[in-house]
């Protein structure tokens, strides 16, 4: 009982941080701030659901396999922003200022 609370209330955190990166994405003026807002929130919302999910886990290869996907997923993460934020450098995208 006191898991599946837990396991809920992972999830609904996870998601929060989902939807907090996301109004990030759409709110922030330039390409560095969304990048930043996506990037964070998101890994951490991943996790959050990666380790309620693991919670409920009936096995430790199933543990095993939710650590291994969340570990790609946060590399090809970072990846794919230091790329989005190289290019946007390189294209001479400055960072917003008042």
């Amino acid at each position: 009982m006191i898991l599946d609370i837990l396991t809920v209330i992972l999830l609904l955190v996870g998601a929060l941080f989902f939807l907090a990166g996301t109004l990030g994405l759409l709110r922030f003026p330039d390409v560095y701030t969304r990048l930043h807002a996506l990037t964070k929130a998101d890994n951490v919302g991943l996790g959050l659901i990666v380790i309620a999910l693991m919670l409920q886990a009936d096995s430790w290869f199933v543990v095993g396999k939710l650590l291994f996907i969340w570990i790609l997923i946060l590399l090809a993460g970072s990846g794919v922003a230091h790329l989005v934020a190289n290019t946007a450098q390189k294209r001479g995208i400055k960072p917003w200022k008042k």
